[in-house]
């Protein structure tokens, strides 16, 4: 499977991106071939090689020949929908645009059909956007991953006047991301990337597993103290889309000096911030102490809720944590039609086939007070009627 991976140690933006992927071998008359579908005019591609710090690029930027306007949602969405751009590279623009709209809506507590675009509604914005997955499907990547990203810090003018880094809409849009601030004074991610890694990466982190072929500069505006670069590789996994995958942290902690009762607890308060999963193991301290190890397994964007959580509510002075790669079945929750009503069934699948079937815990417990059947019995009927129907799909 082709694979990307987006390396923001000095952020990201939609410029950056098509940079980059020029730089891995993007054919400029291909994209400006297909941008063409768009039907947009007044505008011209520049691409230049250039130099950040000690690093060489591509720089890819937009000449409006017009002055910028502002656009609605629904004028863009008309440009895309209007265009003879293929069937899914429609669908993720739309997409990416409508997120963004949401996200604006909020800041400004305005319905989304008055949201207008300013810096993200001209010519080189739209550009950006539907250039990205232009590339993307032109360079046949399959997969995309990305580092954690570096938001940079201090203040930006716009449109909206003077605004905090991250912005509003740039963070918002970060919201559930991993992302770090090394104090450079400059804005590094743009709500136009920002959008667009959200859209396309399937996970944030370390560098996958992969076999990489190409390696991309994209080169952004600015000159930084660091290299003001997007890194892009692009290269095979044997994995061939067989699993999901993700990256987890385990937090442990021993304690032997809280109630059995306490330990119950603050292993539901865990759960309830949405650990994966909660665990004890007895073990023996010094001086020979009965004791439990604490064990919570995360997604590392919940690992200061369930840090804060820890600190709050066990008398623990300090945690171990690790960090782990997961090779996971693909899954999905099926409704199952059984004579006590729909059930629900979690399903887990590779790109073989079902690999396994489980009927919900949650569904199968209702039904068994509501209908004062052992729990035992409902779950294996249906188990049989689940293993029957959905394999049979």
């Amino acid at each position: 499977m082709k694979i990307a991976y987006f390396d923001c140690f000095c952020g990201i933006s939609g410029d950056m991106i098509l940079g980059a992927f020029l730089d891995c071998g993007l054919d400029i008359e291909d994209l400006r071939k297909e941008l063409n579908k768009l039907k947009l005019s007044d505008y011209q591609i520049k691409i230049e090689k250039v130099k950040k710090g000690v690093i060489s690029g591509t720089k890819f930027s937009v000449d409006i020949k017009k002055q910028k306007i502002e656009r609605s949602l629904k004028d863009i969405l008309k440009i895309i929908g209007e265009s003879n751009l293929d069937a899914d590279i429609k669908k993720s623009s739309r997409e990416t645009f409508e997120l963004l709209a949401k996200v604006e809506a909020e800041i400004h507590n305005q319905d989304i059909e008055k949201i207008h675009f300013h810096e993200v509604g001209a010519v080189d914005s739209i550009v950006d956007i539907v250039g990205a997955f232009i590339g993307i499907k032109l360079l046949g990547i399959e997969c995309i991953y990305s580092s954690k990203i570096h938001v940079g810090d201090g203040f930006v003018r716009c449109q909206h006047g003077t605004l905090p880094v991250p912005s509003p809409a740039t963070i918002a849009l970060l919201k559930g991301i991993p992302i770090y601030s090394k104090g450079i004074d400059s804005e590094l991610v743009t709500p136009t990337g920002a959008c667009i890694i959200r859209k396309v990466s399937k996970g944030f982190g370390l560098l996958p597993d992969m076999e990489i072929k190409k390696i991309g500069y994209g080169g952004g505006r600015k000159d930084l103290s660091i290299p003001n670069l997007l890194r892009i590789f692009i290269g095979e996994t044997e994995e061939d889309n067989i699993y999901d995958n993700d990256e987890v942290i385990l937090i442990e902690t021993n304690i032997d000096d809280m109630s059995p009762e306490a330990v119950g607890y603050i292993s539901e308060r865990l759960l309830s911030r949405d650990a994966l999963d909660v665990f004890t193991t007895p073990i023996f301290m010094k001086k020979n102490r009965p004791a439990v190890t604490l064990s919570i397994l995360t997604e590392p964007s919940k690992l200061d809720d369930m840090l804060s959580c820890l600190f709050s509510e066990t008398t623990t002075f300090g945690i171990r944590m690790r960090g782990f790669k997961r090779r996971k079945l693909l899954r999905k929750i099926a409704m199952i039609d059984t004579k006590f009503g729909p059930i629900a069934v979690k399903v887990g699948r590779t790109s073989e086939g079902i690999k396994t079937i489980a009927p919900e815990y949650e569904s199968c417990k209702q039904v068994a007070q509501k209908e004062n059947i052992p729990f035992k019995n409902i779950y294996s009927e249906v188990k049989k009627i689940a293993d029957q129907v959905l394999k049979e799909t």
